[in-house]
């Protein structure tokens, strides 16, 4: 193991820590494919799964092994219209299993995370049985405050571009505040603690996911 990745499995031990304070359950492992195989195999076959859109869990194949995987995947990707988004979202906040990242984690095992519609944040303060997240050690900050930064600095603006918004950080690559019709910067939610023990898993991953 480098140095690199023995710092990080000791950051990952500390957050974990802190995440079991907050009664939430921490996981590391090294690589993404590792993380994505033990999360597979904590997934019952059969049940019903959604996903918050995450480039993280995209990038680790994650999705492409729910997909091919023996489970019922609600996809909101699949919406044509308005109503269907609804319908599908009404289906998903009764989920066995909701799949997601972190837009950022504090080393004392709070939860960042900045979203647009509100569905992603509101599933994982509400709604399935279980979430699971995964997240690149990437992500780490040191407080909340660093943590909302760098969510609206290094995390918005690759993606304003990556969905073609409207928006200044697109243009100059850093958050202006904006109130723009094209936000997505429109829900910030700190997790500080879960109500639901066992409910919300944390994998941590000892390699760059996301933005």
């Amino acid at each position: 193991m480098s140095h690199k990745l023995t710092a990080l499995s000791k950051q990952a031990e500390v957050i974990i820590k802190n995440l079991e304070k907050r009664n939430m359950e921490g996981f590391y492992f090294e690589t993404a494919a590792e993380c994505t195989r033990a999360i597979l195999d904590s997934i019952p076959e059969g049940s019903v799964v959604s996903w918050g859109g995450s480039e993280s869990i995209k990038e680790a194949g994650l999705m492409d092994g729910i997909k091919n995987g023996k489970y019922e995947l609600i996809d909101r990707s699949a919406a044509k219209t308005p109503e269907e988004s609804r319908q599908i979202y009404a289906r998903t906040v009764l989920a066995d299993y909701y799949l997601m990242s972190s837009n950022a984690i504090t080393l004392e095992g709070e939860l960042i995370n900045i979203d647009g519609n509100g569905n992603r944040v509101a599933c994982l303060i509400q709604g399935p049985s279980h979430v699971i997240l995964m997240v690149g050690m990437n992500k780490v900050v040191t407080d909340i405050e660093s943590g909302v930064a760098r969510v609206r600095n290094m995390a918005s603006p690759p993606n304003a571009i990556r969905l073609n918004r409207n928006l200044p950080c697109a243009a100059t690559g850093t958050c202006h505040s904006c109130l723009a019709p094209d936000c997505f910067c429109n829900q910030i939610v700190v997790t500080r603690r879960s109500g639901h023990t066992g409910r919300i898993q944390v994998y941590l991953v000892g390699e760059s996911l996301g933005y």
